[in-house]
């Protein structure tokens, strides 16, 4: 690696959700819980935490505070540009967006802005690996499901047209006081399943280029959304890949910076606390869904990983209400 590399990784710093919208949006609209039972509140209180739907928002605003810096971005970003260009360097790539793009950044992207036209506009929405786990529990589309760290490509003015329409029924939809929280989820559903048919209309001739580890990268991730409640072991996973484990991990390491554990480990957490702060399921019965030996192992698998334990998770939700 070198040294201007080595400096720059050194000086990222996280930019996550909270940050994003206190640049953007000077204040928020409060809840009003009035004629809302508690669950639907605390559902509410929940997106508004983890979910962001900007239209139009001051980009400009945004791009001048942060100019100049790397960052680390922990949610994923679904971003379209309907003015303007920006040049910003993503996942140490040089990028070029500009009026009629979609955009896609990874959560755990690595973004260092550069220039940009003063009159840059768009709509997009960013969320948490959670959010979007909640949206898919049968397993994220393939666009979203770790394997591509970011995209970006036009739309045909009728796509563009889809996107728009699509995204002001959510936006709306968000925005309105005492709002169902589980049309909003469907709705963050379907725009990243819109986005999820762009993408793999748009990137046949890629697929085609991609390489034999690229290939087996993808695969193993689409194992991993399928199996990872129940399946931790990597071995599994090399098995029916037909594969060595130590060649799958080798493999995964070279094409995604992460280790195979390491991307199985997420998913399940990300999948225990779905079902920790949305089902009535006690600890017992989680971890025995997700095929642990007794309560006890997946606790300490979990404060390993999180640094706190299950029950916390469960009671902090319960605080926040």
């Amino acid at each position: 690696m070198s040294y201007s590399l080595t400096l720059m990784m050194k000086k990222i710093r996280p930019f996550n959700l909270s940050e994003l919208k206190e640049i953007l949006f000077s204040s928020g609209s409060a809840l009003d819980p009035s004629g809302h039972d508690e669950r639907q509140q605390m559902l509410q209180e929940y997106f508004a935490q983890n979910l962001l739907v900007a239209r139009n928002p001051p980009i400009h605003r945004l791009l001048s505070k942060l100019t100049g810096e790397t960052y680390l971005l922990p949610e994923m970003r679904v971003m379209v540009v309907t003015k303007g260009e920006s040049n910003p360097v993503v996942n140490l790539v040089q990028r070029r967006y500009h009026a009629g793009q979609i955009c896609f950044l990874s959560p755990n992207s690595i973004l260092q802005l550069g220039a940009y036209t003063d009159d840059i506009q768009g709509f997009g929405i960013s969320l948490t690996n959670e959010l979007a786990a909640l949206a898919f529990p049968e397993g994220l589309p393939k666009a979203f499901d770790g394997h591509v760290r970011d995209f970006n490509f036009s739309l045909s003015a009728d796509e563009m047209d889809q996107m728009k329409r699509l995204h002001e029924v959510l936006f709306l939809m968000q925005q309105h006081k005492g709002h169902s929280a589980q049309a909003v989820l469907h709705l963050v559903a379907a725009f990243l399943c819109q986005v999820d048919e762009l993408w793999e209309k748009h990137e046949g001739e890629q697929r085609s280029s991609m390489s034999r580890e690229q290939k087996l990268f993808s695969d193993f991730i689409q194992l991993v959304g399928r199996f990872a409640v129940q399946e931790r072991k990597i071995e599994f996973y090399a098995g029916r890949l037909c594969i060595s484990p130590r060649y799958m991990s080798t493999i995964i390491r070279q094409v995604s910076g992460k280790g195979a554990k390491q991307w199985i480990d997420e998913a399940v957490i990300i999948r225990a606390k779905v079902s920790l702060r949305h089902s009535d399921k006690t600890v017992a019965e989680i971890a025995d869904e997700m095929n642990f030996a007794n309560p006890s192992f997946f606790c300490k698998y979990f404060k390993r990983l999180t640094g706190t334990t299950p029950q916390s998770v469960r009671e902090a939700l319960n605080d926040c209400q």
